[in-house]
């Protein structure tokens, strides 16, 4: 059963997802809680597994340097040197709305370049634990996408540096895959059709940000990268875990952390 929306004028309205609006100022901004930092780098990596991220951050020495209060945690923005070049850092929000309202305000600081990396649920099985995969598009089957770009299923995704990153994975000798990812809010509503209907809209992994985080860019007129690696098959009558968790594979998610790295310090 369909709701529909009746204008008070007369006619038939929009359902609440199709009504963008394109003003780029809100009754409440970034940069009404944040200022520009004169020392914040302009260039920034993260990814969302908080293991990983601890020890990209210690390996390099980093200091935070800005911090964002939410109602139910802290996160901070941490300042580092790599292969010369000044680069934030940040352990990314899972979902979202979150992780989109952290980099808001990391922009806002000043950062005007991300590349952005973490794990996917895989829609071809063949496709290996950790192994790299590059969307070029993503379905929009979240909320937040829809306030920073009209309507419509699917969105653009790294528009720029995808000859970049692949040279850096030829210099490390890795095998990687690209296509399209099917990005949802609800991971408990990953259902056998929606998987079937995804995968032969041409998708190959499942993420919670991609599509969200490509509009917010896109809105703001940044540069945003992202990559995945796999983890979770949901390629099966039953789901198989395999590497899922940010306690597992750390030294090859330490290897994953470094081609992050080097595309940053390549496009700083």
């Amino acid at each position: 059963m369909y709701t529909m929306y009746i204008c008070i004028k007369g006619g038939e309205c929009p359902m609440l997802l199709h009504e963008f609006d394109p003003n780029p100022r809100a009754v409440i901004n970034p940069s009404d809680n944040h200022s520009r930092v004169f020392a914040c780098p302009r260039v920034a990596v993260s990814c969302f597994e908080r293991h990983t991220f601890a020890r990209m951050a210690e390996r390099l020495g980093a200091e935070p340097f800005a911090s964002n209060g939410m109602a139910n945690l802290e996160v901070l923005y941490y300042r580092a040197r790599y292969q010369g070049k000044e680069i934030a850092l940040f352990n990314a929000y899972v979902g979202a709305a979150g992780c989109v309202g952290v980099i808001e305000c990391l922009f806002a600081l000043g950062v005007e370049k991300l590349v952005l990396f973490g794990s996917c649920g895989v829609l071809d099985s063949s496709l290996a634990n950790c192994g790299i995969i590059v969307p070029t598009a993503a379905l929009r089957d979240e909320g937040t996408s829809y306030h920073y770009a009209p309507a419509g299923d699917e969105i653009e995704v790294n528009p720029r540096y995808r000859d970049k990153f692949a040279a850096v994975l030829d210099r490390h000798g890795c095998a990687w895959a690209e296509g399209k990812v099917w990005t949802t809010d609800a991971f408990y509503r990953e259902t056998a059709e929606k998987v079937s209907r995804r995968r032969a809209a041409g998708c190959v992994c499942v993420d919670m940000e991609c599509s969200a985080v490509a509009a917010l860019a896109q809105f703001r007129g940044k540069e945003v990268f992202q990559f995945f690696h796999g983890a979770d098959s949901l390629d099966g009558e039953r789901w198989d875990r395999r590497g899922l968790g940010s306690e597992f594979d750390l030294t090859e998610k330490d290897k994953i952390a470094q081609l992050a790295l080097e595309l940053a310090a390549e496009i700083a």
